[in-house]
This record gives C-alpha cells, structure tokens and sequence, in this order.
C-alpha cells in the first residue's frame, strides 16, 4: 500500500516509519523541514519526502496522489500556551483539502482519550480535530490513548526526572486523578493493526495499558521498579500556575508544555471501550513492564525519538537551513584553532558533547548558565541529548539545537537556543590540514547583546581555551 505518514519526525512518527517500512509499503514522509528526519541513507533510500507545512496555504506543488492510508499525528500543544487550538483546527482544514486530492482511502487520527465532561483546552483541542476530520472525504478511525509510556516519551521522562531527582516530593492534588497509561509497543500495534480494516472505518476508539491508576501511583512504581526511595505528601493548595512552575523546574519539559501538561492532569483519563483490544487480539503491556522496556533501550542506546527534539522546545520554529549560514556583518567571534594528530579521536569526542558527557571543560559554569537560563524561562540543560554518541540535524544538545551534523566531512554547527539578547552559533570543524576550528559566533541585538557579550568574556577565555584543548586530546 501508499501510505504517507505525518509528523514523520515525531516521537510516535519515529517508530511507526520502521514498522510500515517492514511491512513493505511504499511511504511518503510528511515533514516541514527534510533536513530534520535524521535518517540514514538506506532509509532514505526507501522513502519518499514531501516537504509541506499544513499550517500554511494549500498548495497542491509536489503533493502525492492515490494514497491508501493517511496517518494524521500531527499536534501542536507544546507550540504554544493559548493558541495551539487555533493552529490544530487550521491543520486538520488543510490536511482535509489534502486528503481529497490524494484520494485518501483511510485516515488513521491519533487522539487522546476524551471521555471526562471536564475536558481541559488540550483535550477539547483533540477533540475539535477529530470533528473535523470526520468532515474529510475519507474513512477515519481514531486511536484516542492516554499516557504513553516508552524511552523518549514525554511523559516517561518527565516521570524520569522527577522521581530520580527528588526523593521527596510535595504534590498538587492532580497526582490523585486517574490515567490508564499505555505502552508505544501497544500504540504502534493499534496504528498497524486498524490499517484497511473495514470494521474500523468511521469509528473512534479507545486504547490505553491494562492498568488504571493515580499519577501519584505512576510514580511510586517507577521509584520501585528503579530501586529508588521516593516520599510523596498531596497537598491541595499548589495552584496551576505554581505547579506549571514546579513541573519547568524540576523536569526538562518547555513551560509551554509544562502549562499545557497541568491543565491536562487535572482530567481523569481512562478508557470506556476495550473493543478494538478484542478486534485486534492485542495482549497489552503493563506500566512495570513498559518501564522495565524503556530502560531497556536506554541501557543500549538504542532510543529511537525523543520529545525533547521537537522544535516546539525550543526557539527555532523555521526550517534549520534558514540557520545554517553563519552572518558576519555585525557580529562578535570567538575563533580557536589546534593541531591535532587524531582525527578520528576528535570527532568522536565532538559526537560525544553535552548532556552526561559534560562540556569538557568547566562544566559547573555550564551547570549555572543553564540554572540562570532556566530563571529566565529559557531550556537549560536538562534537555541533555538523545543519544550519547550519535547526533542528527534538529536534534537538542542542552540548551544549544544542532543545526548540522556532517560527520563525513568533519563539521558540527550548533545554534542557541538558551535565552541570550542575541543569536549565537557554536562550530566544531576539523579542516584538511587536521586543524581543529571551534568558533562562536554571537550577533547581538542592541546595546544590552553587547553588554552581555563582553560580560562573558572572562567566562569564555577560560571554557573556550579549556574546551578545545580536551576535545583535541582526549582519549
């Protein structure tokens, strides 16, 4: 079958691709920016990319045509704290317009449980979408699903962060709703599973783990499966806001999706409908064992897609190669240069920056420029890095976006994403000559982008001369 897949780059995106391309389908990735899907060149090799951005204008240019089945997993609720509604309803128009000049035979929507009469905004969002995707000329079926529990996930890893950084935690009394989290295993299942079955055109349904428990409890067993002490007191007067705060600070998650996430755990998610787990003979994963799962791939490196690539963490919200050209004119630079006697050693060491591995140099006062980042609601650190070796274009490095990782010809450029008066680049590059060039390029906005730059010019003696020396000879 033709199937185009949307939000090819995004978590669930990253694993359904695999899934569809063992099946032996031809598939046609959705996506805004190609230089972001980061896939090896087999993979590409597979595919067909089509560069839209449904948010704009429809224009039919290099539009696809007689697709059997569309996933639509687009959404846009760390994007934004008010309008993210808006900017889903005009997606789903536009995709609808699409979809029948496809000839779409299928649509397969992946929703959220909807079920609680008090539905926060991000829920009546998905639920506004789904009305209009019905309106499509197609078939649809929804997959409306809680929690989704894997290595990467949003939710996993705030749950991660929380547990493992905080033996005692003072909660809101949100952590007492209930939610019946399910495993990516299980959702990847569900999304193959419904592909051209008849029984499930035009009908919505529930899919969510076999257990139905608290946040509170969610965290308590991830503490036991981890071996980890963890105190938890309820308290009920932490209001939305102070705890969108908490949620910011202690976790990695944007204050966007920190907002958005609070507003959503005030809403008993729970599934009405276990009929398509019986259609589909599907046996579920359990929340232990998903955890057990997760850590699996973590162990190994093995993570496929992460949240915390998604543009909506950060300031880019263009295409990268609108990043990709460093300016000159007006700008403060940082240059350094080496000689090296290794390479290959090099690179791997410039592979390997950020998140654990550290800055090489100095990492305490990268530790307190992303505490004061994290002040002034920028990303900070906790971001870290999907992978501890391996890196493609869009993916985050602590507060900096990698804009190019061209390991081939020896070049890796990073761009900024901390919240500074200005922009700034980072570049590693190793030349010809087996030279290695680190250079900082920031272009200040104003007088205070001047001020901030020559106030940190004690700083970046110190981390810019420490920094390139270890790259260049450590082993």
């Amino acid at each position: 079958m033709k199937i185009l897949l949307t939000g090819a780059n995004g978590y669930v995106g990253r694993r359904l691709l695999p899934e569809l391309l063992n099946q032996g389908h031809e598939i046609v990735c959705a996506v805004r920016d190609k230089n972001r899907l980061g896939l090896d060149a087999y993979t590409l090799s597979l595919i067909t990319i089509w560069e839209v951005d449904f948010l704009e204008e429809v224009t039919f240019e290099n539009c696809p045509t007689n697709i059997d089945i569309a996933y639509f997993l687009i959404h846009s609720m760390s994007s934004s704290t008010e309008s993210f509604d808006k900017m889903e309803a005009i997606t789903a128009n536009h995709f609808n317009q699409y979809s029948e000049y496809m000839n779409s035979k299928q649509v397969i929507y992946l929703s959220g449980i909807v079920n609680d009469p008090n539905l926060s905004k991000h829920m009546l969002s998905r639920n506004s979408v789904e009305k209009i995707l019905y309106g499509g000329v197609h078939n649809l079926t929804v997959l409306k699903a809680g929690i989704i529990v894997g290595s990467g996930s949003s939710s996993f890893e705030i749950i991660r962060d929380l547990c493992e950084k905080l033996p005692i935690m003072i909660t809101p009394k949100w952590v007492l709703t209930k939610t019946q989290p399910i495993a990516i295993r299980d959702v990847i299942q569900y999304l193959i599973g419904v592909q051209n079955n008849d029984e499930c055109f035009n009908q919505s349904f529930d899919i969510g783990g076999p257990n139905i428990i608290t946040y509170k409890q969610m965290m308590q067993l991830y503490a036991k499966t981890r071996g980890i002490k963890l105190g938890i007191i309820t308290v009920p007067i932490m209001t939305p806001k102070l705890s969108s705060y908490w949620l910011y600070f202690v976790t990695s998650t944007s204050y966007k999706l920190a907002i958005n996430l609070v507003d959503s755990m005030k809403v008993e998610v729970v599934c009405k409908d276990n009929r398509l787990q019986k259609m589909l003979n599907i046996k579920s994963i359990s929340y232990v064992d998903a955890i057990k799962l997760a850590f699996e791939k973590i162990e190994q490196n093995l993570v496929i897609s992460s949240w915390k690539d998604s543009l909506a963490s950060g300031r880019i919200k263009n295409n990268l190669s609108n990043y990709i050209q460093i300016p000159n004119f007006g700008c403060l630079k940082d240059s350094k240069k080496i000689k090296i006697t290794n390479p290959i050693q090099v690179i791997e060491n410039i592979w390997s920056i950020g998140g654990d591995k550290g800055w090489y140099y100095g990492n305490w006062m990268w530790q307190l420029r992303g505490f004061v980042d994290k002040l002034f609601g920028g990303v900070g650190l906790r971001r870290g890095r999907t992978s501890p070796t391996h890196l493609d274009n869009g993916d985050s490095l602590d507060f900096w976006r990698v804009i190019l990782a061209d390991k081939e010809n020896k070049r890796l450029l990073l761009y900024a994403e901390m919240r500074i008066p200005g922009e700034a680049w980072l570049e590693f590059r190793v030349d010809e000559n087996n030279v290695l060039h680190q250079i900082a390029t920031f272009r200040p906005i104003g007088i205070f982008g001047r001020l901030y730059w020559y106030s940190m010019l004690p700083f970046h003696f110190f981390i810019f001369n420490g920094m390139i020396k270890r790259i260049a000879f450590s082993k």
